[in-house]
């Protein structure tokens, strides 16, 4: 079933306009009588759709439930901001999976350092990747994706979680082998194509953060967000 988001939380009509009823009405091709769902903070509104006219669709709440898709965890992925376009990559896989919050960082050994206003022009963008890939996995929430920060703001707004993670290619404990929450908050952070400088994995355990490694084999730095957002979300029963 076709899924939207909305900015409000729903009473009985549903009526949408601009890019979406676009959508809905050209894209789709929808008629009066057919279902689709819109969300908003882990409810999903399920509509009939009453009258369809060039400029807007008038949708009618049939039911409301939560998003069974929804994961109990909270998690965010704290990154390190990677060559090219592989962030995008990562927040379209690790929305797919069940993030909550994407957070782009520059650590030491990026090689891509984009300033904040540059990535700001780009933010627009990432926001729309990270919405498509809700709609597309049945998420209930679009995740949030962060300004950019610097490796101490990271490290800083990890300390907000229940639990705090840092991937650190010189070791720790096995990443199977920490014992999840069922709910709450996990932050986890990842180095880009060069890994993290001791004083920054040491900045991260200092406030808490628990260095985890995933075995021998080097991942590429868009490849382990990817790996421990899905074993995370086995862990904690969300897969």
């Amino acid at each position: 079933m076709p899924r939207f988001f909305l900015d409000y939380p729903a009473e009985d009509i549903i009526t949408v306009r601009g890019s979406d009823a676009d959508h809905i009405r050209l894209s789709l091709r929808m008629k009066c009588g057919e279902k689709l769902t819109f969300c908003h903070c882990g409810m999903d509104y399920n509509c009939i759709i009453e009258s369809i006219t060039p400029e807007e669709v008038v949708c009618r709440v049939d039911s409301i439930t939560p998003t069974l898709s929804e994961p109990s965890v909270q998690l965010t992925v704290y990154q390190a901001y990677p060559k090219k376009d592989k962030l995008e990559t990562i927040i379209q896989k690790v929305t797919e999976l069940g993030a909550v919050r994407i957070v782009p960082f520059i650590s030491s050994r990026c090689v891509a350092r984009p300033d904040k206003a540059s990535y700001e022009k780009k933010l627009p963008r990432l926001k729309k990747i990270a919405e498509e890939a809700a709609k597309q996995s049945g998420r209930g929430i679009i995740p949030e994706v962060s300004p950019l920060m610097s490796v101490s703001e990271a490290v800083e707004d990890m300390k907000k979680n229940d639990l705090s993670l840092i991937c650190y290619e010189n070791g720790g404990e096995r990443l199977s082998d920490i014992v999840f929450p069922k709910s709450g908050s996990i932050g986890v952070m990842i180095g880009s194509e060069g890994g993290f400088e001791r004083s920054e994995a040491d900045a991260a355990v200092s406030t808490g953060a628990v260095p985890v490694w995933l075995g021998e084999r080097i991942l590429r730095c868009e490849t382990c967000p990817i790996a421990v957002t899905a074993i995370i979300m086995n862990r904690t029963g969300n897969m």
